[in-house]
């Protein structure tokens, strides 16, 4: 599960809404990569691009994203991966505002759903990927 999600530039293949990705910039702290990315997000006509700076690191599983530019007043993402017994369990916090009242009311409301169905994309992925 590490792997797919840390290949954040197939996104655009099998995430909802995410309407396109691209990495700007890598760099290496040590075995930590970390990428700035642009990602495009299209939800029932509204698009809005913006840019996250993304930590992957492979040795702790762990995948942190923070909006820097865009229609976010803030937008954090934590992943952890765990594996146990044969499976692998799967951390995830997020927390986010808009800048804008109109972004944060549609963003509140689809919220709980969204969240569903992007877990479903990433699982439907690694089976797909890993069987």
């Amino acid at each position: 599960m590490y792997a797919v999600v840390a290949d954040v530039e197939k996104y655009p293949e099998f995430l909802p809404w995410v309407a396109g990705l691209r990495v700007l910039s890598r760099g290496r702290d040590g075995p930590v990569e970390i990428l700035t990315a642009e990602m495009m997000v299209a939800y029932r006509g509204l698009r809005e691009r913006y840019t996250s700076r993304v930590r992957l690191d492979p040795q702790s599983k762990t995948i942190e994203a923070e909006a820097i530019e865009g229609p976010f007043a803030r937008l954090d993402n934590r992943w952890r991966f765990e594996s146990a017994d044969g499976l692998c369990h799967v951390h995830f916090s997020v927390g986010f505002a808009f800048k804008s009242r109109l972004l944060n009311l549609v963003a509140n409301a689809a919220f709980a759903g969204a969240v569903t169905k992007m877990a479903d994309a990433f699982e439907a992925r690694a089976r797909m990927l890993f069987g």
